[in-house]
């Protein structure tokens, strides 16, 4: 029996994929070590992209970690940080937290 692939699976092209729709370009003109600067990402962009990647994953990302992303790498290594915090520390994805006695 097959298994949904997690959300860790091939997260470096998700977020390319994500990227280049996103900036109009063909995923081919984004790699793991483009720079936001180099795909004309723009803090406006940049913003963007971040409401596009906790949409996408369901995750949560901090200002903090957002403000620090400044390339492809960056914005893949804090995703898996989210994800991999995200899914250590919530309930089974539509499966709601037991009530409180």
């Amino acid at each position: 029996m097959a298994h949904a692939p997690a959300p860790l699976d091939n997260l470096d092209e998700k977020v390319i994929g994500l990227i280049a729709t996103h900036q109009r370009l063909q995923p081919g003109q984004v790699t793991i070590d483009s720079t936001f600067a180099s795909l004309s990402i723009d803090s406006l962009d940049g913003m963007e992209l971040v409401f596009e990647f906790e949409e996408a994953f369901d995750i949560t990302i901090p200002d903090e970690v957002a403000r620090q992303m400044s390339s492809v790498r960056d914005a893949v290594d804090a995703l898996r940080q989210a994800l991999t915090s995200s899914s250590a520390s919530s309930p089974e994805r539509g499966v709601p937290p037991a009530p409180a006695s």
